[in-house]
């Protein structure tokens, strides 16, 4: 099959079954994300998981995934030289940001990286990104650490103090957009969302059978789920 029949028949499956699309960022490491997501799926069903960044395949999906790895500044420009940001705003369906990906969905990144300016992200969701105030302790947090959840459904059958797998040592403040918390020096975000945006902070990729439960409840996450769910009150 040519470069563009394998095109196009991504186009077809997105269209005509529903997929679940990954995009490819270009800055993520897409297999254990997408391994992640085919161990939850039956032979048939991964047919209609796709990674791409193909524009068409994307407003067509079903479901789609932004992952990221490194910094900010060089995540927006990927999607900038893909032509991606605004078909990514544009987004109806739900959208499920990874780690950095989740970062890429607020307003600003404070991570500057190589650049002397703070990151414009996607505004998708109103907060900013800031660096993480461990109070002493090792940056970047990394490794297993708790999280409070909210009723989100992303948190459909997780309990709070269940472990996932952090790196990061920038983190999105506590707000009105937060909708699990963890502890690392200071409390930050976990996981954010607004409308059909959700972000993780952490790798669910990694984080074992709890990161798996989350990757399956997003798996069956439709528009009208999360239109029914709202508020969402995290737990005490």
């Amino acid at each position: 099959m040519s470069k563009i029949e394998a095109q196009s028949q991504i186009i077809e499956d997105a269209a005509v079954t529903g997929s679940t699309v990954i995009i490819d960022t270009g800055c993520a490491n897409l297999s254990s994300v997408r391994y992640a997501f085919e161990r939850l799926l039956s032979v048939d069903e991964r047919k209609n998981l796709v990674v791409t960044d193909d524009i068409t395949a994307i407003k067509a999906a079903t479901r789609v995934i932004l992952p990221g790895v490194g910094t900010a500044g060089a995540a927006m420009a990927s999607l900038h030289n893909k032509q991606l940001v605004e078909v990514i705003k544009a987004l109806t369906q739900p959208v499920l940001g990874v780690c950095l990906g989740m970062q890429m969905l607020t307003r600003v990144s404070k991570e500057r990286g190589a650049t002397a300016t703070d990151c414009e992200c996607l505004g998708l969701i109103p907060t900013d990104i800031e660096q993480l105030d461990s109070k002493g302790l090792p940056l970047p947090h990394m490794g297993w650490n708790q999280i409070t959840p909210s009723a989100h459904p992303i948190f459909n059958g997780i309990d709070t103090g269940a472990y996932v797998y952090f790196v990061h040592s920038y983190r999105a403040p506590i707000s009105e957009y937060t909708i699990a918390t963890a502890e690392h020096g200071e409390q930050f975000s976990a996981a954010i969302a607004k409308d059909n945006f959700i972000g993780l902070q952490f790798h669910p990729e990694k984080s074992a059978a709890v990161g798996a439960k989350m990757l399956k409840n997003f798996l069956t996450m439709t528009q009208s789920t999360l239109a029914r769910s709202k508020p969402y009150q995290r737990q005490s």
